[in-house]
């Protein structure tokens, strides 16, 4: 069995990176909407899960891309190590862990990213033969 392995790393990173800097872009956005407008951050709530689904979408399709072979794995294993960051920082931080629906949630950025990596695939073209 042929895994190249070695690009996984680079592409994992990048992967991740995708999804810091749409989600620290977003959260800089709706913070300066709350700060100039009589909105509440509870006016964004599914905005805000839309774009978590959005970024975790993207950052499986780069890393797909990056590898241009088995997207569903880097893809899910993107959305896992950003699930354990937020785990870390949730649980660390806060004293908190992940409730019922947020695991589900996390399931969901599974799937999202496990399908963007495999979109991502498509779209590099696959590994060259």
């Amino acid at each position: 069995m042929d895994m190249s392995l070695k690009n996984w790393g680079p592409a994992l990173l990048m992967g991740l990176l995708t999804i810091m800097i749409v989600v620290l872009s977003f959260s800089l956005l709706a913070s300066l909407i709350v700060h100039f407008s009589s909105l509440t951050e509870m006016s964004f709530q599914w905005a805000i899960l839309a774009i978590a689904f959005i970024a975790l979408f993207l950052g499986g399709a780069v890393a797909g891309a990056k590898t241009k072979e088995r997207g569903w794995m880097i893809g899910a294993l993107t959305a896992l190590f950003f699930s354990l960051v937020t785990f870390l920082i949730m649980f660390l931080g806060y004293n908190t862990t992940f409730t019922t629906s947020q695991m589900l949630i996390h399931g969901g950025y599974l799937l999202a990213g496990m399908l963007g990596g495999i979109i991502g695939v498509n779209f590099s073209g696959g590994k060259d033969r």
